[in-house]
């Protein structure tokens, strides 16, 4: 390694060091105590990086000879990472200290898996990707499991872990087939090796491999088990996370790796894609519709909108990746606001998580009420909510990319989908009247003002999406050329 490369991964490093720094000085003071001090130190770094790497200007840098990419791409997907996992750090500050959750090991498990995060983005080799995959999936793994004396917090850890380990046995797998048939691990040689039409039979098994390795990073049908027990047995905060910041990385390393890699064998990967994407919108719309927990729903809500975000990925166009990066932007900022105000939910101080407790909610709590329908207007796709041009980017991408079929198949999913949001928004202005309603005053000052925020992005971003389409046009620029 030289002072080049080093310069390179530099925002990476600082994390990491930051990261081991923390764990010792927690260890040799006063341990759990340091715990708020962690989250809200963590959560500025995470800011503070995000805005570093947004200024870092144009152009791709390459270290340790291609295995390490910088470019449009990688910063614009590394920013949506930080700003995500620091939004939902601060936002479960308060919950987890309530509930005695607030080791000091949390924020630094986040901020591990958050370095993985930046390395499966910025990953040009088969190897270094799954250096970024692992150490984001052990720290999630363990997070999962926070809740030491909760069985389903155990078993929600336990689960992820077992399949966790099957999804990195079939990648690996896969990686090796790769390695075997293109003769190196390098995106940039690999890519010269697989041509549309020529590629060679175990060629194609490694990308399959591939591909169901990375389908269950981001929850896609048929490698969607885990997803609903392991949203319902993590701690909320928890599972906000998951629904966030690594789907962005997961999604990122998806496009990172066809495009890089497999970009001159579109038409061998994009057929799987748009299968799996088929999959997950159906099974996510309609497998929601009979959850009465939230958070259950909230999983197979994440399913469904993945597949959304796949459709973009299936068209194996500049314009799908722009539009899969616009979507999962739009989709990260609904959920921040969205558990937010799961979060919120309590009654006599406990966690509530069935949806029929938010019976007339809005009686109680009009201004919560309203800030919520807003985003599960958006996460229906109803007009004129931002989350309505999510939508309309990725169909618009699979219909010029000739997968016509794709976006009539996503638009059927988007109307089954919206009846299990519009069921919420049902139980808050017309449910019944509730004996013991949930607590108004719950969340204190930071997750309303999450909350609000949200809302407020989902219907004023309509103007311009604050720039993020010009930076989505830019990433999707530099990684298809």
């Amino acid at each position: 390694m030289n002072s080049a490369d080093l310069n390179v991964i530099l925002p990476e490093v600082f994390l990491a060091v930051f990261a081991m720094l923390g764990l010792l000085f927690a260890v040799y003071t006063s341990k759990d105590k340091m715990g708020p001090t962690l989250v809200w130190a963590t959560a500025t770094i995470f800011v503070v990086l995000a805005g570093w790497i947004g200024w870092m200007g144009e152009g791709t840098r390459v270290a340790f000879n291609g295995m390490f990419i910088e470019d449009s791409f990688a910063r614009f997907a590394k920013v949506a990472i930080l700003l995500s996992a620091a939004a939902v750090l601060i936002m479960s500050e308060g919950y987890m200290k309530a509930r005695g959750l607030l080791r000091f090991e949390y924020p630094m498990l986040i901020a591990l898996a958050a370095v993985g995060m930046m390395m499966m983005v910025s990953a040009g080799d088969l190897m270094a990707l799954y250096m970024g995959l692992e150490l984001q999936s052990l720290s999630l793994y363990v997070v999962a499991a926070l809740r030491r004396d909760s069985i389903k917090s155990t078993e929600a850890g336990l689960k992820y872990f077992v399949l966790g380990a099957l999804s990195s046995g079939l990648l690996l797998y896969g990686a090796s087939l790769v390695y075997g048939y293109a003769g190196t691990t390098l995106f940039s040689g690999i890519i010269t090796t697989a041509q549309s039409g020529e590629t060679s039979v175990g060629l194609l098994f490694g990308i399959v491999f591939l591909i169901a390795g990375l389908a269950f990073k981001v929850s896609a049908v048929p490698f969607h088990m885990w997803t609903p027990d392991v949203y319902e047995g993590s701690p909320t905060p928890v599972t906000a996370f998951f629904a966030t910041a690594p789907k962005v990385a997961a999604m990122a390393l998806f496009a990172r790796l066809l495009h890089d890699a497999f970009g001159q064998a579109v038409g061998d990967w994009s057929q799987i894609v748009a299968l799996l994407s088929v999959l997950s919108m159906f099974l996510g719309a309609i497998a929601a519709i009979g959850q009465t927990n939230i958070k259950r729903l909230m999983a197979f809500s994440s399913i469904a909108h993945m597949g959304y975000a796949l459709m973009g990925l299936a068209a194996g166009t500049a314009f799908g990746v722009q539009a899969m990066l616009v979507y999962m932007a739009i989709y990260v900022t609904m959920n921040v606001g969205t558990f937010a105000f799961i979060l919120m939910m309590s009654k006599d101080g406990a966690p509530v998580v069935e949806i029929s407790s938010l019976n007339m909610y809005s009686r109680t709590n009009p201004g919560r009420a309203l800030a919520m329908l807003v985003l599960l207007f958006s996460l229906a796709g109803v007009p004129p909510m931002l989350g309505f041009f999510g939508k309309l980017y990725v169909l618009r991408a699979a219909y010029e990319a000739g997968l016509a079929w794709l976006a009539i198949a996503g638009v059927i999913a988007s109307v089954i989908g919206a009846f299990y949001y519009l069921r919420i928004v049902f139980y808050m202005y017309f449910g019944e009247e509730q004996s013991e309603p949930l607590d108004s005053g719950g969340g204190g000052t930071v997750l309303p003002v999450f909350l609000m925020a949200s809302a407020i992005i989902m219907v004023v971003g309509i103007a311009n999406m604050f720039g993020v389409e010009v930076a989505a046009q830019a990433a999707a620029g530099a990684l298809v050329n």
